[in-house]
């Protein structure tokens, strides 16, 4: 079994890191069983050199290896690239085609982004992983493949599991072994090392000297937080080597190439709502309603008082506590006012709902008694009492309309309506 040292220098990997090398222990471990092995990491960590590790150490070395990213195959042609598809099978397959399961038979498979799947390709890798078995799209003949799985992601699987866009069947079959790879800043001792062997490279890609930081500048190098982890780095590396003149590389020039928002920002932790939170929602809920109704009370109280009364001023400056909790409103005045509320009547057997909601049946029934009570015909007693008023004025519509508690162009309107 080759030490860790030697996998380092035979694949080009660069870092002393613990973490880094546990990691390659465990593929070398792994390396000839046909377990499967999910390499797991962020963005930029150099996944993709754990499969590499693994095929070339195992027994199916001398076979293909395969590597598919699965977040940039379409949805609709995924199944026909990993499992092949029949002839006349969809639009456009004018001829059957071997899929990657079927061309790699007796070697490796790496599949990038497995965390990208639909669900319907996820249950025919299941298949694939529990007995070797796919059916080709368009095909009912059963096929057999002997491969070896290594998949990659850098999505939370706990959380897609969670939401349901991965299967957990799968996800624990994916990962009968797990290798995560740290982040380039918990490598913080790798970074200086790694930009060196970049800078040497393109160094000699360019043909042009190597560019070399200040102390200053490593100490900026080391802090950074490299969101884009090894690719940033690398690229940071190659935008130095062509475009600065000096080869000596200051802080500040460094800091000019590095991006400055959230650098140092705290990581933003996603949480789910709490069952308190749903609770404390509800309760929000329940208490708007039940304003709602009482201020409906409210308002019938009002309108019934104003239909017995008959006098607007007395039943106004009787009520003014009643009006301003309803209208919002302390200067209400209602003979000046053109877009004032129609306080029209009800019938009288409805006044008797204002009363507080203290049992549990009316926590959830009362939008149902409301509904009831407005299928009485408010339009019959708003257009009696318009008709009396006006035969009681001799058709005068400003004496009519104060007496009604509204604005002469509000009566005029209902005259219109009602074709009075």
């Amino acid at each position: 079994m080759e030490s860790v040292q030697a996998i380092k220098q035979r694949f080009g990997i660069i870092g002393n890191d613990p973490k880094l090398n546990r990691a390659i222990e465990k593929a070398i471990q792994v390396a000839p069983t046909d377990i499967s092995v999910l390499v797991t990491g962020e963005s930029g960590v150099g996944k993709e050199s754990i499969p590499k590790i693994i095929h070339q150490l195992s027994h199916r070395k001398h076979n293909k290896y395969i590597a598919v990213n699965c977040g940039a195959i379409p949805e609709g042609t995924i199944d026909s690239e990993l499992f092949g598809h029949e002839k006349g099978s969809f639009t456009g397959a004018t001829q059957t085609r071997s899929g990657y399961f079927e061309e790699a038979d007796g070697g490796t498979i790496f599949l990038d982004e497995v965390g990208e799947l639909p669900l319907t390709t996820q249950v025919r890798l299941l298949r694939v992983l529990e007995n070797g078995e796919f059916l080709k799209v368009g095909s009912s003949k059963v096929q057999k493949t002997n491969v070896r799985i290594v998949a990659a992601t850098n999505v939370n699987m706990f959380e897609a599991i969670e939401k349901e866009k991965f299967r957990e069947d799968l996800f624990y079959r994916l990962s009968t072994v797990d290798i995560h790879l740290p982040p380039l800043r918990d490598r913080q001792e790798d970074i200086h090392l790694l930009f060196r062997k970049f800078a040497s490279d393109f160094a000699i890609k360019y043909k042009m000297p190597t560019i070399k930081l200040t102390d200053e500048a490593v100490i900026i190098l080391q802090n950074h937080r490299w969101g884009g982890n090894i690719r940033q780095l690398r690229n940071v590396a190659e935008q130095l080597s062509v475009l600065e003149q000096n080869r000596t590389i200051s802080a500040d020039t460094l800091k000019s190439y590095l991006p400055t928002a959230g650098n140092n920002l705290p990581a933003v932790i996603k949480t789910s709502k709490s069952d308190s939170d749903f609770s404390s929602e509800r309760e929000i809920l329940y208490k708007v309603l039940f304003d709602m109704k009482s201020d409906l009370n409210d308002l019938k109280k009002l309108t019934l008082e104003l239909m017995k009364n008959g006098n607007t001023k007395d039943v106004e400056k009787n009520n003014q506590g009643l009006i301003q909790k309803i209208y919002g409103d302390d200067d209400v005045d209602y003979e000046d006012t053109n877009d004032e509320p129609e306080l029209l009547s009800i019938p009288e057997q409805t006044a008797h709902t204002n009363e507080p909601l203290n049992t549990p049946q009316d926590k959830y029934h009362f939008a149902e008694e409301i509904e009831e009570e407005e299928t009485l015909s408010l339009h019959d007693k708003e257009l009696e009492l318009i008709k009396k008023s006006l035969e009681r004025h001799d058709g005068k519509r400003k004496l009519a309309a104060a007496e009604l508690g509204i604005s002469e162009r509000t009566l005029y309107r209902k005259i219109k309506q009602y074709d009075l």
